[in-house]
Parts: C-alpha cells; sequence; structure tokens
C-alpha cells in the first residue's frame, strides 16, 4: 500500500521539519516551519538583496541653474525644456527665462489692435447714421406714422384739416408718460407750439419767468433746441433737418446756455 505524502520539509537546510501546516514565504515564496516562517529566522533572499542595493547618497543636494540663485533642493526638479535643475522657485519656465520658452509675437498685438480701429469705426458711423438719418427714410416712416397720428392725436379740433400737423411728441425725461400724439397748426410759431404742448400734457412751464431752465422744443434727428421765434412752416421746409408732418419731436427742460440734446436716441429706446 503506497504511503500518504503529507505536509512539506523546512526549506532551511540545517531543519528539514516536515510540517503539516507549512508556510510559505512572500518575499522568497520557499516553504518553512513555524520557527523558521519570519523573513529573518530563515535569512530571507530578498531582504538580503534590499539590504544590498545601493543606497541614495543621503547628503547630495542639486543646485538652481538659475543665474544669481543660491538654492538647493534634495530631490532633482528638471525642466522638461532646457532639461536643466532648478530650485522650486524657478522651476517653471517663465521663472528660470527658459531658453526654449516661445515668446509672443509681436503680430498678435497688431492685429488686437486692428480689430479695434474696425470696431470703433464701426461704432461711429452707426452713431452718425443714427443721429443724421437720410431724409428720405425720415420721410418715408413719418408718412406710415402720419396715418397712425391722425386716428389718435390731441389738438385744436377748430384747426383746418389743411393746416394741421401732426407730430409724436416725446416727452421730458423722468416724466410718468413717455410720450403723446399732438398736432398744432403750421403757421404756429415754436413758442406758442411749445405752450400747447406743454398744456396737452401738463407739464410745468415758466418759459414766461426769468428762470435757469426753459422748456425747449428740439429736433429728433439733430437733437436742437429750436428757435421760439421760428415758425413750424420754417422747419418743415428746411433743407439740411427738415421736420416732416407725422414724425418726433422731443420736449425737454434745457438750462439758458444749452442749445442742444446729446444723446437723442435714449428718448425713443
Amino acid at each position: 500500500m503506497a504511503e500518504l505524502e503529507l505536509g512539506q520539509h523546512c526549506a532551511v537546510a540545517d531543519c528539514r521539519q516536515l510540517d503539516f501546516l507549512p508556510f510559505v514565504c512572500d518575499g522568497c515564496s520557499g516553504i518553512f516551519c513555524l520557527q523558521h516562517r519570519s523573513r529573518d529566522a530563515h535569512g530571507c533572499s530578498e531582504v538580503n538583496i534590499r539590504n544590498n542595493s545601493v543606497k541614495p547618497d543621503q547628503h547630495r543636494s542639486y543646485p538652481c541653474s538659475y543665474r544669481d540663485c543660491n538654492g538647493k533642493e534634495l530631490l532633482p526638479v528638471l525642466c522638461p525644456y532646457c532639461e536643466k535643475h532648478f530650485c522650486l522657485r524657478h522651476r517653471h519656465q517663465s521663472d528660470h527665462e527658459c531658453e526654449k520658452l516661445d515668446t509672443p509675437k509681436p503680430r498678435m498685438a497688431a492685429t488686437q489692435q486692428l480689430v479695434k480701429t474696425i470696431i470703433d469705426s464701426k461704432k461711429s458711423e452707426e452713431a452718425k447714421s443714427k443721429k443724421c438719418r437720410g431724409p428720405k427714410n425720415s420721410a418715408t416712416a413719418a408718412k406710415v406714422a402720419l396715418m397712425k397720428l391722425k386716428m389718435h392725436a390731441f389738438g385744436d379740433k377748430s384747426l383746418p384739416q389743411t393746416e394741421r400737423i401732426y407730430f409724436q411728441v416725446f416727452l421730458p425725461k423722468g416724466n410718468k408718460e413717455k410720450s403723446k400724439p399732438m398736432f398744432f397748426c403750421s403757421k404756429w410759431s415754436i413758442g406758442k407750439v411749445v405752450d400747447f404742448a406743454a398744456s396737452l400734457a401738463s407739464l410745468k412751464n415758466d418759459n414766461n419767468k426769468s428762470t435757469s431752465q426753459k422748456l425747449r422744443l428740439c429736433h429728433a434727428a439733430s437733437g436742437e433746441a429750436l428757435p421760439f421765434q421760428h415758425t413750424l412752416e420754417t422747419w418743415l421746409s428746411d433743407k439740411d433737418y427738415p421736420l416732416y408732418n407725422g414724425g418726433n419731436i422731443i420736449l425737454e427742460y434745457l438750462n439758458n446756455d444749452v442749445l442742444s440734446i446729446e444723446d437723442t436716441e435714449s428718448y425713443f429706446s
């Protein structure tokens, strides 16, 4: 009858004890008994390899390559571009003025300036076009608006239809009502138009008093304050900046030394 092979012998030459529950070393993978199971007890070869391995020089340091810097590091801090050693302070390319660092090209600055010039030019053109619209466009818009104004405008109903001039009157800033459709007599002076419009819109009007501010009628395109003594007929036939029947005009309080409104577009937005 064949004998059963149970257990294994300890790998230590001087021991060779048969152990039914042997231990396997996780370092050298040898088989050992209870007495020699530790690495020190059986002189583990893995431990010897580690102990005999070359140890790094504990006293070595790596000086910084940046000029006039005396910094040192215990571990190498190597720039991957110029492959030189640096301290932590100068480890980045920009910090040590790396010879491999790409410098920004002046072409980019020139391109940015060109873009800025183009944008500024477009803004200037848009501002001019808003302030001085072509007479054809303004006249066409006024004709379209005139049909609506005739249906809702306030005014002196005793005026003959042939003498009526219709405007969308934009009221002074801060007024609860933004604008009001009105009609006036074409033969009236600008002063009378202002007085009549102020009455319809319930606006304070001290134009007959010596005050620092006057209620003025201003051109919707140029912003110019129209002289009180002129008539509507005069401005309806003006060559440069005519008023249009069905167009817009602005009422605003201005100081006596102010002759125009700068930002007319703010009244319509």
